[in-house]
């Protein structure tokens, strides 16, 4: 799959194309209908499949100080629209200027000029240009105009999640925020992942018995509520069952709020500088302080084993 960032990164030669645009966040159930419809279209006329999105979120350029926790840093997003089948992603810098692009003149600028856009597939909601002033109706309007067709598909697919509440990365992002992860997952179609390289910590982990990968998370991630959580550790490619507390250690009257992982029954683990992933399957336990160390080590074993157990349920029903 082709990665282009901004639009003098097309290739030149670049010919007709199918394109969906949005921010598409945590690439969540209803977005992949969206994609995988685009993909479908793409694959009908024999041409490719291309998917717009926008760095940094429109919030932060258009309310500095609004941008929403991230589901997903953008190279998550292209590997999963990647597994979608879609052929080339194109992140467009969201700059001050960028914003204050007509609705027209920013279907001019990438979709006609650029992409060469065939046909669009939006959901109902799609709005675009300056102020958010275009919306689906102009969109096919336009597209009368300069030769592509639009095809609007309902993204809105709900389950348990939210007490049947649309799924939307707003409502995971809520999810996620108190801790339920489980219902994070039912809408994402896998648990949500934390990404980020591991750094040194104050290392009583190690001390415990219980050595964990502190994991520095990137800038914006959306991280669960303080607890203790059922997960994988992903190292290199491999996906290493484990036992994972988010927040600020109260047992020993921490202030920083730390995103940690002990790999269940590894030994000798370096990972010092490494990029590591986080998946969170489970909820545990909340976050609390213990009258002694004694205490803490018996519900760090509870917690381990009851990880265990979870991971085990959910590959055997996987």
């Amino acid at each position: 799959m082709q990665r282009w960032r901004g639009l003098e990164d097309i290739p030149q030669d670049w010919g007709r194309s199918v394109v969906t645009i949005g921010s598409y966040d945590g690439v969540h159930r209803g977005h992949q209908l969206i994609i995988g419809r685009a993909v479908d279209r793409a694959r009908e006329l024999g041409i490719p499949a291309v998917v717009v999105t926008f760095d940094p979120h429109p919030n932060e350029v258009v309310r500095p100080g609004s941008h929403p926790p991230l589901l997903a840093p953008h190279h998550r997003r292209a590997e999963l629209m990647a597994e979608l089948g879609v052929d080339a992603v194109l992140i467009l810098p969201f700059t001050p200027e960028f914003s204050k692009l007509s609705p027209a003149d920013f279907i001019v600028k990438v979709l006609v000029d650029k992409l060469h856009a065939q046909a669009v597939i939006e959901g109902p909601n799609f709005r675009f240009g300056h102020r958010a002033a275009g919306n689906v109706q102009l969109l096919t309007e336009l597209g009368g105009t300069y030769d592509y067709t639009v095809e609007v598909i309902d993204l809105y697919v709900s389950g348990e999640a939210g007490g049947g509440e649309p799924f939307s990365s707003t409502l995971t992002r809520r999810l996620i925020a108190e801790g339920d992860v489980t219902g994070a997952a039912e809408i994402l179609g896998r648990p949500h992942r934390v990404e980020g390289v591991v750094v040194r910590g104050a290392q009583r982990g190690r001390e415990l018995g219980f050595p964990t990968a502190n994991v520095e998370t990137l800038p914006h991630t959306a991280i669960p509520a303080d607890g203790v959580y059922a997960g994988w550790l992903h190292v290199n490619g491999e996906a290493m069952p484990a036992a994972i507390s988010v927040g600020t250690n109260p047992q020993f009257d921490g202030t920083e709020r730390t995103v940690e992982a002990y790999a269940i029954d590894r030994v000798g683990l370096e990972l010092y500088g490494l990029h590591v992933a986080v998946d969170f399957l489970a909820y545990v336990r909340g976050m609390m302080k213990f009258d002694s160390i004694d205490e803490l080590l018996v519900a760090m074993a509870a917690d381990v084993k009851r990880s265990s157990e979870l991971i085990a349920a959910h590959d055997n029903r996987a």
